[in-house]
């Protein structure tokens, strides 16, 4: 082995020493930044050099070298990371959806509907009693008309989400289409520098991040294929594959008052394929497309479309129940008396319900025949609110079932979210950067190089008495 071997050994110290200072000191740097796992410089020892022809061999090592840098991640913490993603993506939708409608019902409260119908009835009450008080009557029509802006106001905050969530479709979608598209451009970069000897830890950082967000938005699948590249699956059709990227588009209808009766329901589908749908089971996008859904008989469609059809059912049944009891009376005069409540034919019901009586004169109090003072007509007209099939009854029932679907959703809201935090903290713990740690290897880094340096040192001092002062002694 030549002396000059030595010089060698001692400077591949100092390049390893060197390479894991660096690699400490972008884990440091980088504690803060989201995505990022820590890396590790991979060293290992060099064999003896090999005798040759004119010297021997060397029963010391060569040294070290260093093979290479680790990103520290665990595949399989990161597809439950996904897969968490997904599923509380999807809940976080369902109970934002059922929140917003039990805001826009407003029950229980003192401006809610129930209250409404209990001041109309009462209203009633009061007429059937004092016939001839013109303010009873007024009381009665101006009751009538808070119920039908109470049905009003709230079948326009229900339409308006239909609206908002629908043109929200619109934007997730073309997110999705340019995350799949960067995500693509990620694997053809990746397989560039890995091909050219190089580090792609930061890249595949950035994909993982890219491919938890296509997971918690579209309730994507994604795998590292053998070569290196990214696989990311739509319910088993790719999305993304080596460096292809496909494109999604919005299908089904955009306006609401088709929305939500159906039949087309708004979807995805492939652009290259049109016609072929896209069901997804997960992510934000697929929980906003259920909870577009039209509206059903059997009451399990879309939450938005099925709130709006209560209210309809809610204002048709109130009209119906209210203009029978009201056109068997009659008024003061004796008059025949006409239908109370008016539908409008060409909007929803809960939106199109109005009073027909413009003046007090014009409601029924009495029963035909029986004279002006008689109040029997008003009393039937209030005791359609105690009903077996009563309108009161009726909007309790929705208001219970909109309240236990909701409790439904934000249950299954929390467990999913607690179930994504503790993917991310498993997560967290094998791939973050730990500070404590990192000083220490920085530390061992350092005292490597130190050591490194003074064999360098040694052996530079060393040859310099072998070259300069071989030969010298006694000539001075």
């Amino acid at each position: 082995m030549s002396s000059f071997a030595g010089l060698q050994l001692a400077q591949r110290g100092l390049n390893a020493a060197q390479q894991a200072m660096l690699v400490t000191g972008q884990n440091i740097i980088n504690v803060a930044t989201p995505g990022y796992t820590r890396q590790r410089v991979e060293q290992a020892s060099l064999a003896p050099a090999t005798a040759t022809f004119g010297s021997t061999g060397s029963p010391v090592g060569a040294g070290v070298t260093v093979t290479g840098i680790s990103r520290l991640g665990d595949v399989l913490l990161d597809t439950g990371v996904r897969t968490s993603a997904a599923a509380a993506g999807y809940a976080d939708v369902r109970a934002a959806a059922y929140t917003s409608l039990e805001d826009a019902w407003g029950e229980p409260g003192p401006t809610a509907l129930s209250q409404k119908l209990t001041a109309f009835w009462s209203a009633w009450d009061v007429l059937a009693t004092n016939t001839d008080e013109p303010g009873a009557g007024v009381a009665v029509l101006q009751a009538g008309r808070d119920v039908a802006a109470g049905l009003e106001t709230a079948r326009t905050a229900v339409t308006t989400q239909w609206s908002d969530r629908r043109a929200g479709v619109d934007s997730q979608v073309a997110q999705v289409n340019a995350t799949a598209s960067r995500l693509a451009d990620l694997n053809r970069a990746i397989s560039t520098a890995t091909g050219a000897g190089g580090a792609a830890n930061e890249l595949i950082d950035e994909r993982a991040r890219l491919a938890e967000e296509l997971a918690s938005s579209a309730g994507a699948t994604a795998r590292v294929e053998a070569d290196g590249g990214m696989t990311v699956r739509l319910n088993g059709t790719w999305l993304v594959s080596g460096t292809a990227a496909r494109t999604l588009v919005v299908t089904g209808p955009a306006d609401a008052a088709t929305g939500m009766a159906g039949p087309a329901a708004v979807g995805v589908a492939w652009q290259d394929a049109p016609g072929t749908p896209v069901p997804l089971t997960g992510g934000r996008l697929a929980g906003t497309l259920s909870v577009l859904a039209p509206a059903d008989g059997s009451g399990t469609g879309g939450a938005i479309a099925q709130a709006a059809a209560a209210l309809d059912g809610i204002a048709t049944g109130l009209a119906d129940a209210v203009n029978t009891a009201h056109a068997a009376g009659t008024t003061r005069a004796g008059s025949p008396a006409g239908a109370f409540f008016a539908l409008d034919p060409g909007r929803p019901a809960a939106a199109g319900l109005s009073v027909v009586p413009a003046d007090p004169s014009a409601l029924a109090t009495a029963a035909p025949g029986s004279g002006a003072l008689d109040g029997s007509a008003a009393a039937a007209v209030a005791r359609v609110g105690t009903g077996a099939d009563s309108p009161d009854r009726r909007w309790a029932a929705a208001v219970a079932t909109l309240g236990t679907a909701a409790r439904s959703a934000t249950g299954q809201q929390t467990i999913t979210a607690a179930a994504a935090g503790a993917a991310r903290a498993a997560q967290t713990a094998s791939g973050s950067v730990s500070l404590d740690e990192e000083n220490v290897s920085l530390l061992a880094a350092q005292h490597a190089y130190q050591a490194a340096a003074r064999v360098l040192t040694t052996i530079d001092d060393m040859l310099d008495i072998l070259i300069n002062r071989t030969g010298t002694v006694g000539l001075r």
